[in-house]
């Protein structure tokens, strides 16, 4: 089992920055990849960026460019930069961690809200 926590959601305004972090606990050695999603309201969950151990990243076209993923394997970390916020960002982010066996952990989110 693994535990995930986020954290560093909260309110900005259309063109601020936010940075959120996850941190993993319990069997991490499971852990393949890292990830963020989101989920606005009324809407589905969504990829918003992963990375696997080896580094090599995902990220969904819309966001490229706006929004970084980057992980620190020491301290079981995994950060989610997000730049020039636009009030359709607002969401629900929700950290994931993909395990062995095609078996998966999710935190329980943080909400990001963007203002105009």
């Amino acid at each position: 089992q693994v535990q995930l926590v986020e954290s560093g959601g909260g309110l900005v305004q259309a063109g601020g920055s936010l940075r959120l972090s996850c941190a993993a606990s319990g069997n991490i050695f499971s852990i393949n990849a890292m990830a963020w999603y989101r989920q606005a309201p009324g809407k589905q969950r969504e990829l918003v960026a992963r990375m696997f151990n080896g580094g090599s990243t995902n990220y969904a076209d819309s966001l490229k460019g706006r929004f970084t993923i980057s992980r620190d394997n020491a301290k079981n970390t995994v950060s989610l930069q997000m730049n020039n916020l636009k009030p359709e960002d607002t969401a629900v982010y929700y950290c994931n961690a993909l395990l062995r066996y095609g078996m998966d952990s999710w935190g329980k989110g943080t909400l990001v809200t963007v203002s105009s």
